[in-house]
């Protein structure tokens, strides 16, 4: 049996087109995140930083509300029918904020855009479109746009504003939510088969057992609170930094752009020596004290230009590292058979976080102060601390994902025992119904055996 190393024109034509739509949703999230509270404040209303923070939220709020139900939905109705309602909806609400006069309007727009939940549809799009082999890097690519959409909003936002506004904002994302739709409908292939994916979508008959498991419920926490910080601290910064240095909103992409670029450069050395030398634990605890430093930083120097400057350094250099070890985190610890599970309540995990941050940063700014808004997030930094301390040391693995077409169960389950006792196999899980074997490598055995070990595994399949 012999599988291809490369992708396919049709399985890259499908990762590229569909990594682009989700990207557009998370632009329509992130674009206003660094001028959206300045805007909001000379709303109808917008005078509370309480609304402000539920404007921001709501959008998060609908995503863990629909999430994974869009997910299930699109096994039933077809993947690009839920993606079009998603897109719609988008739409819909991009336009309802793009017209709102009243910061009331605007958390209804937000909450019709968060309602447009394909994130987990375009997910299972994905798998469908994919060989297993090719699973791995397709989803890879997705998580790739969704860090440089991020980047790119932070330093375009401000940008944008001064051309167009907040509502012409709305308004471009609405129109290339419908434009989307094309995308969807004429450039990403229909799959010939469309089934369930255990490893790119949640399983309702897992989900007890994924949301018992204290490893994982350390690295939900972990999103949850690195989220909320994110949205509460765009609460504050955006006024601080007006407040402090006297530029217009139009012009934080000069803090955001040289601050984003020195984080990424201190960054990468921390992940590339987390990975390659088995110690993403301590990178990771070392982050996540990084990030209650950053917070008591911000606490301390929110009425100072360059406090702000440092603040954000540290911040984005921590935020970076955990951003990118997180996803990794949940797929060397979530069972095989249960890592699109394990995903689906990280993610939403990440939604939840993302609405209660803005709300009780809105919150305590308006009650309290800039300052009381970044003690609450180092409080929950602390806890995230405390919790990744007692952390398991995650196995240094890599998964592999292969097709096993024509095994009946009992086969599947010989297939799985033979390849559970090769070298170097930390998990192996056979799946039938799915046609698919999982396997769990251990990533530090010399590439020689590992190469073996990955032949011997290609030769059971292809001996059948």
């Amino acid at each position: 049996m012999q599988f291809s190393e490369k992708m396919t024109r049709t399985e890259l034509r499908a990762t590229v087109s569909l990594a682009s739509i989700y990207g557009l949703r998370m632009l329509g999230m992130f674009l206003i995140l660094p001028i959206f509270a300045i805007y909001a404040e000379k709303l109808e209303g917008g005078s509370n930083h309480t609304l402000i923070g539920l404007a921001l939220g709501a959008y998060g709020l609908m995503q863990v509300l629909l999430q994974l139900p869009f997910g299930m939905a699109s096994d039933r109705f077809g993947r690009k029918r839920l993606i079009y309602v998603g897109l719609i909806l988008f739409a819909v609400g991009s336009v309802v904020a793009a017209l709102s006069h009243t910061i009331y309007g605007v958390i209804l727009g937000r909450a019709i855009q968060g309602a447009g939940a394909i994130s987990a549809v375009v997910t299972a799009l994905v798998a469908d479109s994919t060989r297993e082999e090719h699973r791995t890097k397709a989803m890879a690519m997705i998580g790739a746009t969704i860090g440089l959409t991020f980047a790119v909003s932070l330093v375009a936002g401000p940008i944008f504003n001064q051309w167009i506004g907040v509502p012409g904002i709305f308004w471009m994302t609405g129109v290339l939510s419908l434009l989307a739709i094309l995308v969807v409908k004429y450039a990403v292939p229909t799959p010939l088969h469309s089934g369930f994916h255990s490893d790119a979508q949640a399983a309702p008959s897992l989900m007890k057992d994924v949301l018992k498991d204290s490893q994982l419920l350390r690295l939900n926490f972990g999103t949850f609170c690195l989220h909320g910080a994110q949205m509460a601290m765009f609460i504050v910064v955006p006024f601080a930094l007006k407040e402090t240095s006297g530029m217009s909103e139009n012009l934080h992409w000069q803090v955001y752009l040289p601050v984003l670029m020195l984080s990424f450069l201190l960054m990468v050395p921390a992940i590339i020596y987390a990975e390659k030398k088995a110690k993403l634990k301590p990178v990771f605890i070392a982050a996540v004290g990084l990030m209650f430093a950053a917070q008591l930083i911000f606490a301390y120097n929110i009425h100072h230009f360059w406090g702000i400057v440092t603040s954000l350094v540290v911040y984005f250099v921590a935020f970076n590292i955990l951003e990118a070890s997180l996803p990794s985190l949940i797929s060397k610890m979530a069972p095989a058979a249960a890592k699109g599970t394990a995903m689906g309540v990280h993610n939403t995990a990440q939604s939840f976080g993302m609405f209660l941050g803005a709300t009780v940063g809105g919150y305590l700014s308006h009650r309290f102060d800039y300052a009381a808004v970044f003690l609450f997030c180092a409080a929950l930094m602390m806890i995230w601390f405390l919790l990744a301390l007692g952390m398991k040391t995650p196995l240094s693995v890599k998964t592999k994902m292969y097709h096993m077409q024509g095994f009946d169960g009992a086969q599947a389950s010989s297939l799985q025992q033979q390849v559970a006792v090769l070298a170097g196999v930390h998990e192996a899980v056979a799946i039938a119904q799915e046609h698919m074997l999982i396997v769990k490598l251990n990533n530090q055995l010399p590439e020689a055996t590992q190469i073996e070990t990955e032949q011997t595994i290609l030769k059971l399949i292809g001996s059948k």
